[in-house]
């Protein structure tokens, strides 16, 4: 099943994928979901997170889309680094190709040789599966689209059965001057999809509200499709609501008949449980999000999303305040104020200089005010050169990231990293077992002496100076395999806690992170 999307981006096209696929999942078929990414670049992992959102790391170290965390929470299962293709990916294998020879002298073209790599790659993925739903991103009518456009109509033309579909979101806005719902927008990109080749059997409506009458026999009259077929998709309060809501309008009936397949009806009690108490809970504590990309909040997508499956277990949901660093740096926020105003705080991921210090005030002034602190990653690596500052002494500690020639180190590049001459895709990244120090409040958090977390980083903190730090009272409560790498710290007498890892990454909605759970239960 191919989902592809119209008018503008950001409709919720990874949502409607995610929310299909758990459909099926819940009827017991065996489900993947890929993302089709039309960018050259090989991966997300050098790309900005203003650009694109954050960076997904899957457990085999993939540095994804962000919709692929998306697909992870609401499959409750985990996704390869080859779920999500990309155009650097598949000119890159078509190069390797060209170069060994493998195409005996033919002349390389966007067709057959870049379609037939494509089709190639979405077969890898999909092999085992009952159903693979596959994504295709942007807008029908982008240039670097069409190819995978191109490949996705080939493969329907050779099947011999109707076992290829395809899903087209487009947008559905209403004018505030009449209330009416247009549906010229929706007719538009159909048209175009169908230009290229594309017969859509299913179009979902995005809009404000539920898809009237009137809108939906125009829709289907243009489209060329029953009414039937066409869905509504309305803003919701959580994302969680959508796959509710499709199966509401037999979604999920109409597609297994497009396909072919048995309808089983969806087992869904336990995430309308989910939705439900997610919707319905008190408000809890005031939660400053101090972060370099708070402009941008899908920068920061699965924190946000581990939160809020935290909260569920809690009973709480905390509201979130967004605390630019950069603005602290410059003087235009002042950190003492927020530390007083906020219950708690989570120093955020993010690489770079640019907010450092504004970071590093934040924390000292909650650890000051003894308000709990969670870091994750850079923000982990933050408090580590707070604390070495301000108890251990150190004048000038500093991560080498943000000033390589601090007189004390205390964050440097990892050993692994020295020589690393590309940035893309070089991270120490992936699945880590991490080993959990006894009687730490990570212990307490976990209750095993060892976990599997996902990382995304190139600096650590510098063993040389855990004597140091330790003396100061910072416990280094958790170490990498090798008893090398610390991977978390904590100070012992109040709730300062920092990770390296990214416990976000493995978040589900009916298995929430420990971490975030621990943090939320003790402040609220």
């Amino acid at each position: 099943m191919f989902v592809t999307g119209g008018v503008l981006s950001s409709l919720g096209k990874g949502i409607i994928t995610a929310s299909t696929s758990l459909l099926f999942k819940s009827m017991g078929y065996s489900v993947t979901a890929i993302k089709i990414d039309p960018y050259v670049n090989v991966d997300a992992s050098t790309m900005s997170p203003f650009a694109h959102g954050e960076v997904f790391v899957t457990e085999d170290g993939g540095e994804t889309d962000l919709d692929l965390g998306h697909y992870e929470r609401f499959l409750h299962q985990n996704l390869s680094k080859n779920n999500n293709i990309t155009t650097g990916k598949v000119f890159k294998r078509v190069i390797e190709k060209e170069r060994k020879g493998l195409y005996l002298g033919q002349t390389v073209q966007i067709i057959p040789h870049v379609t037939n790599e494509i089709k190639e790659m979405i077969r890898e993925v999909a092999e085992g599966y009952d159903i693979a739903v596959v994504e295709i991103g942007g807008t029908v009518g982008d240039i670097e689209s069409l190819p995978f456009l191109e490949a996705a109509r080939q493969m329907w033309i050779e099947k011999n059965k109707r076992d290829v579909i395809f899903v087209h979101v487009a947008l559905l806005p209403v004018l505030r001057s009449t209330g009416e719902q247009k549906t010229k927008p929706v007719q538009h990109s159909v048209q175009e999809l169908r230009r290229i080749g594309i017969q859509p059997d299913i179009v979902i409506a995005r809009s404000e509200r539920p898809v009237e009458s009137e809108a939906r026999r125009k829709i289907a009259l243009y489209s060329n499709i029953p009414e039937k077929a066409v869905f509504s998709d309305p803003d919701v309060e959580v994302i969680y609501e959508v796959p509710l809501i499709l199966h509401s309008q037999d979604y999920d009936k109409y597609l297994s008949e497009l396909l072919g397949v048995e309808w089983r009806k969806p087992e869904l009690g336990k995430w309308e449980d989910f939705v439900n108490r997610l919707k319905n809970l008190d408000e809890g504590p005031k939660l400053a999000m101090i972060g370099k990309y708070t402009k941008l909040k899908d920068s920061y997508m699965s924190i946000i999303e581990a939160l809020k499956h935290s909260s569920v277990v809690v009973g709480k949901k905390p509201k979130l305040i967004w605390v630019e660093a950069t603005d602290v740096e410059e003087g235009k926020l002042d950190p003492k104020e927020i530390a007083e105003k906020a219950d708690a705080g989570i120093v955020l991921p993010g690489f770079g200089s640019r907010g450092a210090e504004g970071k590093i005030k934040l924390i000292e002034a909650f650890r000051e005010n003894r308000k709990p602190l969670l870091g994750i990653c850079f923000g982990m690596q933050m408090m580590v050169v707070e604390v070495a500052r301000n108890l251990a002494g150190l004048e000038g500690a500093n991560s080498t990231e943000v000033n390589p020639n601090t007189p004390h180190p205390v964050v440097k590049i990892l050993d692994e990293q020295k020589w690393v001459k590309y940035l893309g895709g070089t991270l120490r990244v992936g699945a880590r077992k991490v080993l959990i120090e006894k009687g730490t409040k990570l212990w307490e958090a976990y209750g095993s002496e060892s976990v599997m977390e996902r990382h995304r980083h190139r600096y650590d903190v510098n063993p040389s100076y855990v004597d140091v730090l330790e003396k100061a009272g910072l416990k280094i409560s958790a170490w990498d395999e090798n008893r090398v790498i610390p991977e978390a710290v904590e100070l012992k007498d109040q709730l300062f806690i920092g990770v390296q890892y990214h416990p976000e990454y493995k978040s589900r909605p009916l298995t929430a992170s420990k971490v975030y759970t621990y943090f939320l239960k003790k402040i609220s």
